[in-house]
């Protein structure tokens, strides 16, 4: 079996092992479940396919539904557009339609100059297998000076995950570390023959018990807007908001633009880190100034 063709497998059963079947509109059954989630044949009957042909399916025979039948697998197994594209990305597409091998990724002057014209703002633009290409005075000032890095460890799941520092600066960081993982698996289900990404998951497996434990439970997840819980070390505690934006043209780069609530706590340490990235003094260690004058308070 091809490798991809594992992988389609692997999805579908966990996808499976993971739906109620309290709540997928089934018919009563006073069987008892050794497993959780759906039966085969469950999935099917949801699906509106012979047991035969999922299981086929699942076991990742060299069989390619119609977009209809994969419309209503993708319903039976509860997924949300994330898996879908996933579950769509393994069963392959022509060898024709793959997307070609390319070079180093690029980021146009433009691009620069648009995240540099977003003062007082951090913003990322992550590439392919979640490589970071471009980061703002901002991003750097707020996460890390990615540049300080050597141009092949500049990656966003690899810094999450092989970093120390990143446990202490994310105050969420079990939910960012998932959201890494998660992103990074439905990458590699767009392109599963790209070589540096097939090193990076290797790396990142053997050197990571956390990022090994999340890959096996084959979860996707497209990082489209949320939030991250900080602990700076200069500034303290803080929440920004981020959204992404894919730019026309380019579907494999990817802006992050992150925000703070006005009037808030966190948008005033904001401030605080964007003044000190202009006049080049550090302010206090915000556990100095705690030591002095007690906890600040949120409003």
């Amino acid at each position: 079996m091809a490798e991809t063709n594992r992988e389609l497998a692997d999805f579908l059963r966990r996808a499976r092992g993971q739906v109620d079947p309290s709540r997928a509109g089934l018919p009563p059954d006073s069987r008892v479940r050794r497993v959780p989630g759906l039966r085969r044949e469950e999935v099917a009957l949801l699906a509106g396919v012979s047991t035969d042909y999922y299981a086929r399916l699942e076991q990742g025979r060299r069989i390619t539904p119609s977009p209809a039948v994969l419309e209503a697998v993708g319903r039976a197994l509860n997924l949300d557009a994330a898996g879908k594209a996933h579950l769509r990305d393994l069963i392959g597409v022509p060898a024709s339609a793959r997307r070609r091998p390319v070079g180093v990724q690029r980021v146009r002057p433009g691009l620069y100059q648009l995240i540099d014209a977003l003062d007082g703002e951090p913003a990322l633009i992550l590439g392919r297998r979640t490589d970071i290409l471009a980061a703002n005075r901002m991003a750097r000032a707020l996460f890390a000076d990615f540049e300080q890095l050597p141009p092949g460890q500049r990656n966003y799941a690899r810094w999450m995950f092989l970093d120390g520092h990143t446990r202490t600066l994310f105050l969420d960081w079990e939910e960012q570390a998932r959201a890494a993982v998660e992103s990074l698996r439905l990458e590699v289900g767009r392109d599963p023959h790209d070589r540096a990404t097939t090193a990076l998951v290797e790396e990142l497996r053997e050197r990571s018990p956390e990022f090994d434990h999340g890959w096996q439970q084959h979860r996707v997840h497209q990082r489209t807007h949320g939030s991250k819980r900080l602990r700076h070390p200069l500034v303290g505690d803080l929440t920004v908001a981020y959204e992404t934006l894919t730019l026309p043209g380019d579907p494999d780069t990817t802006l992050f633009l992150y925000t703070t609530e006005v009037g808030s706590s966190s948008k005033r340490a904001l401030d605080l880190l964007a003044s000190w990235t202009l006049t080049g003094s550090n302010p206090e260690p915000e556990q100095q100034r705690h030591s002095r004058s007690g906890p600040a308070q949120d409003q």
